[in-house]
């Protein structure tokens, strides 16, 4: 059941509205119903897209469904953790989960096979049958993840307490946290063993945070690697249960959800307090509170006045952060005889090298060459529901990095519509993952009756992301020590929220709208959100 939102263009606004959030992505959602439930305020949701649930939406064709960003979500499957209590608390207990396989994560590095199963003790033990000579090193690294999942919480609260507050306790409840996060993954696990096969399968997740080891943040690693820690699970009924679920609570208190509802520019009076949104079509809309769920960059250099962004020091402050990865995505249709088992269950990542920046950095130079790391996921397989919809189909999906300078030529032209050369790039990128998918599970060959790619231009189209990023500003460690990135602003009654706010994926774009709302009722609502209700 997806929730599709009402068309800006055929539905009318039915102001006054107490708050205005741009964007329905997780954190959009999450912020709009805390409000609604906990403020009892009136919010209007605008989405660009022409359906709601940022990267919770699916989408259709025939005999078929495809997710297009939640591939699995870790630390749901028991009802006492913190995140499934936020997840229940959001969407009042309407969306249930699935768990995954024992083995959730399968790496393999040139042929060679590591599998990582549900549970810390079963998954340090694993490793250290596959690494025996390296098992003070893995007790180690497990030590280091826990220690830096720790210290994050104090890091995360001090983004939802009030200005005044933060400006004395802020350097304090930050300063443990960033002793983790200003170090790269590369440099915390090269400090563990130099057991380049070991660092290549224990950061063979590093595409669910879009930065290889020397590059990323080690506490984005450990937040990553601690979350599936006990294993992962996956919404039933599909990715998009999760925006059905949290709907009803902002429409219950006066709100609406609008689609097709692109934002030109946020209003301003004094030139420095937001008032509400200029609409594409140059409608306003007015608002005691604005919330962007659009990510910092847009928010600060396409929705705001560029003069102010710079007088603030936003933008000094944000030029040494790149934006996230970009990727493609093959979403294939397959048919299944009847009582056929599904082509699989445990997501495959899949490396030539266990040195994957050097991976990476070798495609970047010649995108022709080998994909430095193929994710292959298996969505029919996780949704119990799916054969009572879709009986004899199943889905998977192909994820692989890509420059996004590849598609920079077509950056102004029109989705759909971007002309023959183009076409013809995505039909070879299509040959390519479609070859390697059959390579990998081959028992997929002859059975693949539909295929469509994503490029980063979609993900640009749709998402509003200029460099076709997936996961908003990249996790390099200068990401942590930047002030901008948080749910207060410079500018009086505008937000941040979603993963900007918190950090990245499902999970933190869920408690990004936790801390933005929290912000917004100068209340602690984690407390609140993460409580498991039995």
């Amino acid at each position: 059941m997806q929730h599709t939102g009402q068309s800006y263009k055929q539905h009318p606004v039915n102001g006054p509205f107490d708050a205005i959030v741009i964007g329905s992505g997780m954190g959009g959602l999450t912020a709009a119903a805390l409000l609604a439930k906990h403020g009892g305020k009136k919010v209007l949701v605008l989405e660009r897209h022409y359906t709601a649930g940022g990267f919770t939406h699916v989408f259709h064709r025939r005999n078929y469904e495809w997710d297009v960003g939640v591939h699995y979500v870790g630390q749901v499957s028991s009802a006492q953790s913190p995140l499934r209590a936020a997840f229940d608390h959001v969407t009042e207990g309407r969306l249930c989960w699935n768990p995954m396989p024992d083995v959730y994560d399968r790496i393999l590095i040139a042929g060679r096979g590591y599998d990582f199963p549900s549970g810390m003790e079963r998954f340090r033990e694993r490793m250290k049958q596959y690494f025996p000579e390296e098992a003070a090193a893995i007790d180690q690294y497990i030590a280091t993840v826990c220690a830096a999942v720790a210290a994050s919480g104090m890091y995360f609260a001090e983004k939802a307490i009030p200005g005044p507050i933060a400006r004395l306790a802020g350097p304090l409840m930050r300063r443990k946290f960033l002793r983790y996060s200003n170090q790269t993954t590369a440099q915390v696990l090269g400090g563990l063993t130099r057991n380049q096969e070991l660092i290549g399968v224990l950061t063979g997740q590093w595409g669910d945070y879009g930065l290889p080891p020397a590059q990323s943040s080690f506490a984005m690693h450990a937040t990553i690697a601690y979350h599936y820690f006990d294993g992962a699970a996956y919404p039933v009924g599909g990715a998009s249960e999760i925006a059905a679920g949290i709907a009803p609570i902002i429409e219950r208190a006066g709100g609406q959800i609008m689609v097709s509802a692109e934002v030109h520019e946020i209003l301003l009076e004094g030139g420095r307090r937001a008032v509400g949104v200029r609409m594409a079509d140059g409608a306003e809309i007015r608002a005691n509170t604005i919330i962007s769920d659009a990510g910092a960059f847009n928010t600060f250099t396409r929705l705001l006045p560029a003069e102010l962004s710079a007088h603030f020091g936003v933008l000094e402050e944000m030029k040494d952060i790149p934006p996230s990865i970009a990727h493609l995505c093959l979403y294939a249709g397959l048919r299944r005889e009847a009582g056929e088992p599904e082509f699989g269950g445990a997501n495959l990542w899949i490396y030539g090298d266990a040195d994957h920046d050097a991976s990476l950095a070798r495609f970047e130079e010649d995108p022709g060459g080998p994909f430095p790391v193929l994710f292959i996921s298996f969505p029919s397989a996780k949704d119990p529901t799916f054969a009572e919809r879709y009986p004899g189909r199943s889905t998977i999906e192909v994820v692989a990095p890509i420059p996004y300078g590849m598609f920079d030529r077509w950056a102004d032209t029109t989705w759909k519509r971007r002309g023959e050369e183009y076409n013809g790039l995505k039909e070879k990128l299509t040959a390519r993952l479609q070859e390697e998918l059959e390579r990998n599970v081959p028992a997929t060959r002859g059975k693949i009756e539909a295929a469509e790619i994503s490029t980063p231009l979609s993900t640009r189209h749709f998402a509003n992301y200029l460099k076709g990023e997936i996961y908003g500003a990249a996790c390099v460690p200068a990401r942590f020590r930047a002030r901008v990135f948080g749910a207060r602003t410079p500018v009086r009654n505008l937000f941040l929220t979603g993963q900007d706010a918190c950090t990245l994926g499902v999970s933190g774009a869920l408690f990004g709208g936790v801390i933005t709302a929290s912000a917004i009722l100068r209340r602690n609502l984690m407390g609140v959100v993460s409580r498991p209700s039995v």
